[in-house]
């Protein structure tokens, strides 16, 4: 199944989004992606397994794993981050929607100071790279939806207690892990 994956290799996620480089210090090696990620897990900075995957994942399934991920969280947000969670669920469920993407380009225009602001920040970078506020997109690009992703999924772990922080860490890893598999599995069906 890890053969279909857009990215067979970790050294082939590096080489395709030099990005990833950026927000990860882990150095790529020839090694099989879904080997790699779970030897980051397993590794001195687990947590750069969740970055791995937001890059290996394409960015709408990403979009989709972070809010499967935060909302596994909610009683750590408010209202207001309750609502954007079912803002991206609705996008992902219908990304061309047209009130679907002005809803999230304009919560997108805001400054992401929440694990969920990042997720919506995320969905309006995918939707054509055009967030809403030219102000935010020049800012923080020429980072992909997948740092975006990235930096909402890690911040909503910070939130988790120490205790049980590495137990959410891993169940998020290997959730985005079965989502790429999942993801390479429909490529290869819709390749027929």
């Amino acid at each position: 199944m890890a053969n279909g994956l857009r990215f067979k290799t970790a050294r082939d996620l590096f080489m395709a989004c030099p990005a990833v480089g950026r927000d990860m210090r882990a150095l790529p090696t020839d090694q099989r992606s879904i080997e790699f990620c779970r030897d980051l897990l397993a590794g001195r900075v687990p947590e750069e397994a969740i970055t791995f995957c937001a890059y290996l994942l394409p960015e709408r399934a990403a979009v989709w794993w972070a809010h499967e991920c935060l909302s596994h969280l909610t009683d750590l947000f408010d209202e207001t981050d309750h609502e954007l969670l079912a803002l991206v669920r609705d996008w992902v469920g219908e990304p061309d929607s047209v009130h679907h993407r002005a809803a999230v380009s304009a919560a997108a225009a805001t400054q992401p100071t929440t694990p969920v602001g990042w997720i919506v920040l995320a969905a309006g970078w995918r939707d054509n790279g055009s967030a809403g506020a030219a102000t935010m997109v020049s800012a923080l690009q020429p980072f992909p939806a997948a740092h975006a992703v990235n930096a909402g999924i890690l911040t909503g772990l910070a939130r988790v207690a120490l205790a049980d922080r590495f137990a959410v860490l891993s169940a998020f890893v290997e959730m985005g892990i079965q989502m790429a598999e999942i993801e390479a599995l429909r490529q290869s069906a819709d390749a027929y």
